[in-house]
């Protein structure tokens, strides 16, 4: 197997070689090493608290599910019909000049990119947790903190798995990272403090990708991608409520000037992430107009607005919850208009029959959302 160094993350397409994953000489892997000064801890006194934490690591180790077998891979979606059911998502790009001279096929084949574009920030994202999991297990200060993240750990292997494979064998093709999501990462990854780690993973990244995931369920046609969007949804689920239950202890310790600076990031961060899932890349590459315009028009359509309001659905009450919005940045919330949401349910007040329950069938997650 060869190793191949770069200095930051491939910015084209990927295109999936056909390559025999045995044949270890045609097997490239490509790295980006980063440095973090991690501060890690011992917990000598292995004390199980009986807690939430202690719940939500129990529920983990219950409710497993494996990538290969719990799904069927064997299903083939028809490739001339649409992955996106389009009476229930409206492209923000129908009026715009060029539209109506694309083809059916090659209509589909902007479907299929929109697709892979979404699910490849998934998988970006979900090795981004799956990184930051693995650090937590070494820096999170209690015994339970530190098994739950190595629950944590294995979920979010297999959610880079799933994604992975759904990529490799039904679309063909990845994007790349967006700046965005890549520079919080960065951060996330390369910052000393494990509670700074908590709040850009567990409550701003996987909060939004909740939202995301719920999203891109309702609107899809392709029963398998629902189905693996719902069990990665159930697992997401509790990562959220951990981190929300864990800080919202943990910060009250903390100074005025620290939780300052912790809401401060957290705000900068969910700017980061508003506008991480909204990209001309597709637009732009099968109209005549620029990556830049496409964007832009994307972000200010009615759908686009829609879509990046409904992102902090999950996020602005947790942040609430665990006393980062303060006085000093709820102004800054405000001008993104989403301070609204504050009033929405929490994670925290779980609904812990709804998360313990056995994960469902595909043919009951397409009767719940309500549509085959």
């Amino acid at each position: 197997m060869k190793n191949k160094i770069v200095q930051n993350r491939p910015e084209e397409i990927m295109q999936y070689p056909e390559i025999n994953p045995k044949e270890q000489d045609a097997v490239e892997c490509v790295n980006e090493i980063f440095r973090s000064p991690l501060t890690g801890s011992y917990t000598w006194d292995y004390t199980v608290v009986e807690d939430r934490i202690k719940k939500l690591y129990e529920l983990g180790k219950r409710l497993n599910w494996n990538v290969e077998f719990d799904l069927d891979w064997s299903q083939e979606f028809p490739k001339d019909k649409p992955m996106i059911n389009q009476e229930i998502f409206k492209f923000p790009e129908e009026n715009l000049p060029g539209i109506e001279d694309l083809t059916e096929a090659q209509r589909i084949e902007m479907d299929r990119h929109r697709v892979s574009w979404q699910l490849s920030q998934f998988l970006h994202g979900e090795q981004g947790a799956l990184l930051v999991a693995s650090q937590l297990v070494s820096c999170a200060p209690t015994f339970n903190a530190k098994m739950y993240a190595a629950s944590q750990t294995f979920d979010e292997a297999r959610h880079v798995e799933g994604f992975n494979k759904f990529l490799k064998e039904k679309i063909g093709f990845q994007y790349p990272a967006t700046d965005g999501l890549k520079s919080l990462m960065d951060k996330i990854l390369t910052d000393e403090r494990w509670d700074l780690k908590f709040i850009g993973m567990q409550i701003i990244i996987e909060g939004l990708a909740l939202a995301a995931f719920n999203n891109m369920k309702i609107i899809l046609n392709d029963g398998l991608l629902k189905q693996l969007l719902h069990y990665v949804i159930r697992d997401e689920a509790r990562h959220v409520t951990f981190g929300v239950n864990y800080l919202e202890d943990y910060l009250k310790t903390l100074s005025k000037s620290q939780i300052e600076d912790r809401a401060q990031f957290a705000f900068e961060a969910c700017v980061v992430m508003r506008d991480r899932l909204i990209t001309g890349d597709v637009i732009s590459r099968f109209l005549d107009i620029s990556k830049e315009e496409a964007t832009e028009i994307t972000a200010n359509s009615g759908q686009g607005e829609h879509f990046k309001n409904m992102l902090f659905t999950k996020i602005i009450p947790n942040l609430t919850r665990i006393g980062l919005i303060t006085d000093k940045v709820k102004p800054k919330y405000d001008k993104l208009g989403v301070l609204s949401y504050q009033e929405m349910e929490d994670n925290f007040n779980v609904d812990w029959a709804e998360i313990s329950k056995p994960y469902e069938t595909q043919e009951e997650i397409e009767r719940e959302i309500g549509f085959n």
